[in-house]
């Protein structure tokens, strides 16, 4: 078994992990996270989301955070975009890639926006191909690819089936999130296995949820199959405002703290990303959900007050 040399860590927080903070947070302390994250080095960062601000308040502000952020050469800057009003906003804001979102359940896909698989990705096809028009990099994001909160099980087949869809819309990468955090290593093992003969794993990213505190060891199962790219969320922040119960995204410093143990180069300063994420827990008015973040922070006050 060999691991890939190089991962690209695509980090969520800015977006995915802040939409569902019930706390109004001002534009300049997201400007103030991003900018942290940009300095980190990433490679990509999921920095905005040109939703109705009716269904997603939290991200009423991209138009201003995207003008405002200090933009690293060589990051990609990424926003989620629902439908064409969301993709002409996104351009007119310089976003680098668009996001695309479908689920490989039928009922989450009801239940999250209120239409089949097979309508949600009709209502792509024209941001798609907009995308493309524009030279813009395309994702695609499959939510509940390992397990739905509405109806269970979900099939290696099923997440196939939106993977096939998806790669004819002409996505450059495609996300396999484990949205409810239910996956083991095996099945996440079987789930890229099957999708490794509809699409190249080396365009294929990792999204996992540590509901169950599977999220680190889920991503060792995929680094085994040959995914190279992850999805994190600085300081664990997240969740899914439609599957009740579940928690944040995994914990970038705590997948640093894995890929570096591993020899697995990100080009991400892992102190800076702990630095990002105090800064961020505190502003929230709670502790950091990483405990490779927690325990490098109290490792470092110790040696300044020792």
């Amino acid at each position: 078994m060999s691991l890939p040399k190089k991962v690209k860590l695509v980090e969520v927080g800015p977006r995915d992990g802040l939409q569902n903070e019930k706390q109004t947070i001002p534009v300049e302390v997201k400007l103030a996270l991003v900018n942290r994250l940009s300095e980190a080095g990433f490679a990509n960062i999921e920095a905005a989301s040109f939703v109705s601000p009716k269904w997603v308040p939290q991200m009423a502000t991209s138009t201003e955070l995207m003008a405002s952020i200090d933009r690293r050469p060589g990051t990609v800057y990424s926003a989620l975009v629902p439908n064409m009003k969301g993709f002409e906003a996104a351009l007119a804001a310089r976003a680098d890639e668009v996001v695309i979102f479908g689920a490989a359940s039928e009922a989450f896909s009801q239940k999250n926006i209120n239409c089949s698989i097979a309508e949600s990705i009709e209502r792509f096809r024209e941001v798609a191909a907009a995308a493309k028009a524009n030279r813009l990099r395309l994702r695609g994001s499959i939510s509940c690819a390992l397990g739905c909160p509405y109806q269970g099980e979900v099939s290696p087949e099923a997440v196939v089936d939106v993977v096939r869809r998806m790669r004819d819309l002409g996505c450059d990468e495609i996300d396999i999130a484990d949205t409810i955090g239910v996956g083991t290593p095996a099945k996440v093992q079987r789930v890229f296995e099957r999708v490794a003969n509809e699409f190249p794993l080396n365009q294929c990213a990792g999204h996992f949820h540590d509901t169950y505190g599977q999220a680190i060891a889920n991503i060792y199962a995929a680094l085994c199959t040959g995914v190279a790219i992850f999805h994190a969320s600085v300081a664990g922040l997240g969740g899914c405002p439609y599957a009740k119960g579940a928690t944040g995204n995994v914990a970038t410093e705590d997948v640093l703290y894995l890929l570096d143990g591993l020899g697995i180069t990100t080009g991400v300063d892992i102190n800076a990303v702990v630095d990002a994420g105090q800064f961020i827990s505190k502003h929230l008015g709670r502790p950091s959900a990483s405990r490779a973040g927690n325990a490098i922070a109290a490792r470092r006050l110790s040696e300044r007050t020792s």
